[in-house]
């Protein structure tokens, strides 16, 4: 049996033992719904359900440009330049062993209860990981290489866009996998603990009242938001593919494009 059958049977049985058990009282309903049961709850709810996930989109949104773009670009720099890599580098590290989701009601003190401190937890949140993976990214890559193209002739630009990025590129997007899983765990965290809006509110708010079957409705459409983005960074991947291909193919590959891009 291939793996990809494998886990669809895994997902399949997974579906299949949740709609099961709560309908036999094997579990109950108090603690897991059955999935029949939370989808109509959903759905019942569709409208109170769909402005709080644009909130939560919006909020993630923002995050991910703190984020990722701004993980990529202070990770390229970092790690380019060797004086601040050792500054900063140990620095950024042990701030991210912290649960920075204690440093939340600071946010809040300076930002407010709105949407602005919750998108600048979430941003910090996943840049710290963003940051790091670019930055080792761009360690990992051969001298060799970078010595091959200048050697030839190539401009910055074309050492950037044709050794560095290639290279770097599947550190970068397993940052990026952590970084934005992490900015939606932010948002949402931080709209459980203090907002008015968002799915997360939702959730909170079915929860003290104890309607499980609400609060399992907005955890599928966080589940929905994590698997979408995960399938965009695999579309990402596959897109790179040639890129990363043409790298590990060395100097010799280097050597074919270089000459072809300065006469194209």
């Amino acid at each position: 049996m291939s793996s990809t059958m494998l886990r669809r049977l895994i997902v399949i049985s997974l579906i299949v033992l949740w709609e099961v058990l709560p309908r036999i009282g094997v579990i109950p309903e108090l603690f897991l719904p059955s999935l029949s049961s939370t989808l109509l709850a959903g759905w019942n709810q569709a409208g109170e359900y769909g402005h709080a996930l644009v909130v939560t989109l919006y909020e993630v949104a923002i995050g991910m440009v703190i984020a990722c773009g701004g993980g990529i670009l202070a990770g390229a720099v970092v790690g380019s330049l060797p004086r601040p890599r050792l500054l900063i580098m140990p620095m950024v590290s042990s701030l991210y062993a912290v649960p920075l989701v204690i440093l939340y009601p600071v946010f809040t003190v300076w930002l407010g209860i709105g949407s602005e401190s919750k998108i600048a937890f979430a941003g910090m949140y996943g840049f710290l990981p963003t940051m790091l993976a670019t930055s080792a990214g761009i360690q990992t890559i051969d001298p060799q290489l970078l010595l091959a193209a200048r050697s030839m002739g190539a401009t910055l630009s074309q050492r950037v866009t044709r050794v560095v990025i290639p290279a770097a590129i599947p550190t970068v997007l397993s940052g990026l996998r952590v970084g934005g899983a992490l900015v939606i765990v932010g948002v949402v965290v931080s709209e459980m603990l203090i907002s008015s809006a968002g799915i997360g509110y939702l959730i909170s708010r079915y929860r003290t009242i104890l309607d499980s079957q609400h609060v399992f409705a907005g955890v599928l459409l966080v589940l929905a938001m994590a698997i979408a983005f995960n399938a965009m960074i695999k579309f990402v991947e596959r897109r790179a593919a040639v890129w990363q291909t043409g790298t590990r193919a060395g100097p010799d590959m280097i050597a074919r494009e270089i000459p072809a891009a300065a006469t194209a």
